[in-house]
């Protein structure tokens, strides 16, 4: 229970900061059999799927490496069942961003673009 609240909290956190810096907010813990997509906001033109990761001060990889070739996976299936669903967004380029948050100091940092999906 206290990971899903902490996990809640950060991504509340993390899209105020994102909103801050001018994007808008479409999606919310978007849910398909693929998995989840934290947030999905747009930025521009762009459709950004943001992915949001709280780690402990003990993990072994900072947030942004903890998503690994697999996650990474998963996340474009979920984008892609989230352009099916929202056909309105087809038109819009897209991209992946992660945003983390640091273990006890809890700082955060954006990162743009944070990985590319073959086509």
């Amino acid at each position: 229970m206290f990971k899903r609240s902490a996990g809640d909290a950060g991504e509340r956190r993390a899209e105020t900061f994102l909103v801050r810096a001018g994007l808008k907010t479409v999606a919310r813990n978007w849910h398909c059999r693929h998995g989840e997509i934290d947030l999905v906001m747009f930025d521009g033109e762009h459709l950004v799927f943001v992915e949001v990761r709280l780690r402990t001060p003990k993990g072994f990889a900072n947030s942004a490496e903890s998503v690994d070739a697999f996650k990474q996976r998963k996340l474009a299936q979920a984008a892609s069942m989230f352009l099916v669903s929202n056909p309105a967004w087809h038109d819009h380029p897209c991209r992946f961003d992660v945003v983390g948050i640091e273990g006890d100091t809890r700082e955060l940092a954006w990162i743009r673009e944070a990985f590319e999906v073959d086509e």
